[in-house]
Order: structure tokens, then C-alpha cells, then sequence
């Protein structure tokens, strides 16, 4: 039998989607929150004629109340976001319940504490731990571990880059925006000289062409480089890229290194949090984006030399959509047995590199 699948988060933009997401693949997951009457509406509604999810009351930021609802095996999925304030209870249940953990983070200094503070007691338990399993950063990954297996033993410095297409409007929904500004001025980090440091978020820049286009893309901490380098021993570089930001690329470029000065100023991460939660208020919780959104990842690997040895690109729809997708997607496959490892996994090490690019392309994330 499957093992159960929980979600938290489910009455969210990317939680419901995800929601969703499951039920078209047929799952029946645990609809966990703490707002019974919203959960039981979208229980009905994606129950179907089999009856009403289950529904359970949890405190996502109460880990005793999230580890109740885990056994080993179990596998939990949360898209309740900042992580890097609300995430640490889920994680930290399912490090110790011994279960499959998935999340939709896309914040650097979280995910980095997945994989260095809870990946060893994962380990220790049989834990899988999953983090930004969802257009940040599996796109990235997938391209890049693509790009290296063409490169082999040639690759020196990996560049992934990320690229959004689409309409006017809002682009983001109101959870991304107060993650986005809440890491602000957290440590980022990066895969230089063959080892992880630390880097401010766009410290750096990129400009990669997709589909007619030069985009210059600015450097973020992704899980991009605390995974690939474990799939190619000749790596030493590697740098992840947000292509976003339009007209205010040059400006958030030139303003970068003062993030490192400004976190060490008293009161200022909760003065950001307090702006990250005003900004919140005034924007929907839903992207408002017209038009079709379109996602574009390119990985280029490059010898010693700096001579171009690999290039892939993947092409992708709405970056929600994807993410959902992909959640419901990799929480199917650990329900039915398909991880493999324990602690603090990239998603070729937990899945394959045959397997993930399946499982991409039917949430639409396919070679362009």
C-alpha cells in the first residue's frame, strides 16, 4: 500500500495548487492546517466520489503538532512559506518521524539549513528531506545534471539561469513577495574554488540567451549547488541566476554587496520582516499575471579552458503550475517506494537522472 501523503498548507495559492495537483494523480492526501472549515470546503471539493479528504488540525509551527500526524515512511509536503520562519517545525518532524519531506522554498538560508542542520539527524532516522522541490530549484538541477552527463570528466564551471516570459500584471503571488524581501539580508551562498561559501544574493551576474533574447540574470543561492557538485568530482564552479528583475537588474547588482553590511546592523531583519509582512498586505495572494507565463532554464558547462563543452535548455509553463506539479508529482513516488537514500537529498540523488526527467516532463518541464 502507498505510504500517506500530508499536506500543509493546502488553503494557499501554491498549497491548493498542489492539492490539486495530487488529487489528478489520483492520491488522497491529509489535508493538515488550522482552519478546519477551509480545509473541509477543499476536502469536498477534491474528494470526488470516493467521499471527502481526510482533514487533521495542525499548527505548522508547532512541531509536536506536525509530528503527530507522521509515522516513518509517511510523506509530508508543506508550501507554507517564509520557510525561513515558519518552515523549521515541518522539517524538524519529519527529520525525526523517519518520513519523506517535500517543500516549495525557493529562500537560500533555509534550504541550506536543511541540508547542514537536519540533514544528519534525516540520516539518523532514514528521512528523506526534499527541499525546493518546485520551480526553485528543480528546473536548475535537472538542466544542469543534463549538461554535466554530457560534459563528463571535462566540467569545470556550471551557469544555470532562469528566465520568466508573460504578461503585465502581478507575476508573484503574496507568499513569494514576503519570502523574496524577508531574505533580504540573509547570507546567500555559492559553489566556488570546489567548496560552498558564502555570497551575497546578486553579487554576481550572468547574461545567457534564450529564444532570441540575451538575459542578464542575477546570482542566488540555489540547491543547485549543494547537490550537482556530488555528480561530477571535476566541478568547481558553479553559479545560479535569476533573470527577473527587468529594468532594476543594474540597480539590485550595485546595491548587493551592502546586504552583508546591513544584516549586521541591530533590528534590521525584523525591521525587513516587518516590511516583508507591509508589502504582503497590498498585493493579491494570487499572481494576477495576464497571458500565459512561460519558464526558460539554461545549464552551460565550461572545461578549465572556459571553452563551451555542454548547453541545455528547458522550457516550462507557469512557474505555480510547475511547482505544484512537481510537488505532486515526487510525494506520488516516495508514497510508492520510489526514493532512494536518507538524509538531505538533491532530487537526481533521491529519484535518478532518468527518472526526475520523466517525472519533469509531466509537469511540462521539457527540453526546448
Amino acid at each position: 500500500m502507498p505510504a500517506r501523503i500530508v499536506l500543509l498548507g493546502a488553503t494557499g495559492h501554491t498549497g491548493g495548487r498542489t492539492a490539486a495537483a495530487l488529487a489528478a494523480r489520483g492520491a488522497r492526501p491529509v489535508l493538515a492546517g488550522r482552519d478546519p472549515a477551509r480545509l473541509a470546503t477543499l476536502a469536498d471539493r477534491l474528494g470526488g466520489a470516493a467521499g471527502p479528504l481526510e482533514t487533521a488540525a495542525a499548527d505548522v509551527t508547532d512541531e509536536g503538532s506536525v509530528r503527530a500526524l507522521l509515522g516513518a515512511g509517511d510523506v509530508l509536503v508543506t508550501t507554507v512559506g517564509p520557510f525561513q520562519r515558519l518552515g523549521e517545525a515541518a522539517v524538524a518532524a519529519a527529520a525525526d518521524a523517519g518520513a519523506v519531506y517535500l517543500d516549495s522554498t525557493g529562500e537560500p538560508p533555509f534550504l541550506r539549513r536543511v541540508f547542514e542542520e537536519f540533514g544528519p539527524r534525516a540520516q539518523a532516522s532514514g528521512a528523506v528531506l526534499l527541499t525546493a522541490f518546485g520551480h526553485d530549484y528543480v528546473p536548475g538541477v535537472l538542466a544542469g545534471a543534463l549538461a554535466l552527463a554530457e560534459a563528463g570528466d571535462r566540467a569545470h564551471r556550471l551557469d544555470v539561469g532562469y528566465g520568466l516570459d508573460g504578461g503585465g500584471g502581478q507575476g508573484f503571488s503574496r507568499g513569494t513577495l514576503v519570502s523574496l524581501i524577508g531574505v533580504l539580508l540573509e547570507p546567500g551562498h555559492a559553489w566556488r574554488g570546489g567548496r560552498l561559501v558564502e555570497e551575497p544574493a546578486g553579487a554576481r551576474d550572468w547574461r545567457f540567451d534564450v529564444a532570441g533574447r540575451t538575459r542578464r540574470g542575477l546570482s542566488v543561492g540555489g540547491s543547485e549547488h549543494l547537490t550537482l557538485p556530488d555528480l561530477s568530482p571535476s566541478l568547481r564552479e558553479v553559479g545560479v541566476y535569476l533573470a527577473w528583475f527587468g529594468a532594476a537588474t543594474p540597480v539590485a547588482h550595485r546595491l548587493a554587496p551592502l546586504a552583508p553590511l546591513l544584516g549586521r546592523v541591530p533590528g534590521a531583519t525584523a525591521r525587513v520582516e516587518q516590511l516583508a509582512d507591509l508589502v504582503g498586505r497590498r498585493f493579491a495572494d494570487a499572481p494576477t499575471a495576464e497571458g500565459e507565463t512561460r519558464t526558460h532554464v539554461v545549464a552551460e558547462v565550461r572545461d578549465r579552458s572556459g571553452e563551451r563543452v555542454a548547453r541545455v535548455r528547458l522550457r516550462g509553463g507557469d512557474p505555480y503550475g510547475m511547482t505544484a506539479d512537481l510537488l505532486a508529482w515526487g510525494a506520488v513516488r516516495a508514497a510508492d517506494g520510489g526514493v532512494h537514500g536518507a538524509g538531505a537529498l538533491g532530487p537526481v540523488q533521491a529519484f535518478g537522472l532518468d527518472e526526475l526527467t520523466a517525472g519533469a516532463a509531466t509537469a511540462g518541464l521539457r527540453p526546448a
